[in-house]
């Protein structure tokens, strides 16, 4: 659960950081390839070649395609037509996503994490369900798309990473090399080169979202992901929207409700004991049984 508090508090400032200094202005094609390849340079002097399996190394290739190549696609176009609050309120049913992914890989529903998921997707919800622009129903659908890539990539990851033979931090460069690829073919027929960052301050942030909060980020929340239950991983997901709405609140003087966010945030921590229960529970009805 540490690596993935870590990376909450780290990604807590991506959203505005994008909403407010990059969307509109830098051409999100670009945006999303930028921070890719710098991820993937952190991680390219560690990356073992010759000794990982070409099945591995495509199916980390693959799991970076969906989780971050795909996703970047669908999450920064989203903040053309949503505001900072909507992106973070719409991206309430990741958790959902995880755990409805992770049972149709199982061939088979279990109730107590989709229950604990839907506990912390009720907390997000309580936090920004409010007035939303003309744009709503298109820039929601877009960000589900970028959910459905996020949580199918975090599952898959969860899935392969034991089965390693390696640390981590030796084939995570392979993610990001499948990302890369996905998302280079983007920017080569979608991107605009007229909208490329034009002040230090973008290149400046873009550098940040790439190195920091994609390369050490990804890699934390992703480790992080093999060590908790799916429905853990759900709930930490949902626990970036309060975390995102204030700091977009205190550091940027965004309007939010205070009331809200603490009612909501504190449903959200109140899945997390929950699903321990839920887990204990089933574990003790089984060894009735």
């Amino acid at each position: 659960m540490a690596f993935l508090s870590a990376v909450t508090l780290l990604w807590a400032f991506s959203f505005s950081l994008i909403g407010v200094y990059l969307a509109g202005q830098v051409d999100p094609w670009f945006s999303a390839l930028s921070r890719i390849v710098l991820a993937m340079l952190v991680f390219m002097p560690f990356l073992k070649v010759r000794a990982v399996s070409v099945q591995t190394a495509t199916m980390l290739m693959l799991i970076g395609a969906i989780q971050l190549g795909l996703m970047y696609g669908f999450y920064y176009h989203s903040f053309l037509y949503l505001s900072v609050p909507e992106v973070l309120l719409f991206t309430v049913m990741t958790p959902l996503y995880v755990t409805l992914v992770n049972d149709l890989l199982d061939k088979r529903l279990r109730g107590h994490f989709l229950l604990s998921a839907a506990v912390a997707t009720l907390g997000a919800i309580a936090i920004r369900y409010d007035g939303l622009n003309k744009d709503f129903v298109l820039g929601f659908f877009i960000v589900q798309g970028a959910n459905l890539c996020f949580a199918t990539g975090q599952v898959l990851y969860k899935r392969v990473a034991p089965s390693l033979a390696f640390p981590q931090h030796q084939i995570f460069g392979w993610f990001f090399i499948g990302a890369s690829l996905v998302s280079g073919l983007s920017f080569l027929f979608f991107g605009n080169i007229q909208s490329l960052p034009a002040t230090d301050l973008q290149w400046g942030i873009l550098l940040y979202l790439g190195i920091i909060a994609s390369g050490l980020g990804y890699f934390g929340w992703n480790k992080g992901a093999t060590q908790v239950d799916v429905g853990s991983l759900a709930i930490m997901n949902n626990l970036l929207i309060p975390a995102g709405i204030l700091v977009n609140l205190l550091i940027w003087n965004r309007d939010a409700d205070l009331l809200r966010l603490t009612v909501g945030g504190g449903i959200i921590l109140l899945a997390l004991p929950l699903n321990q229960w839920l887990l204990n529970k089933r574990k003790i009805d089984a060894n009735a049984a």
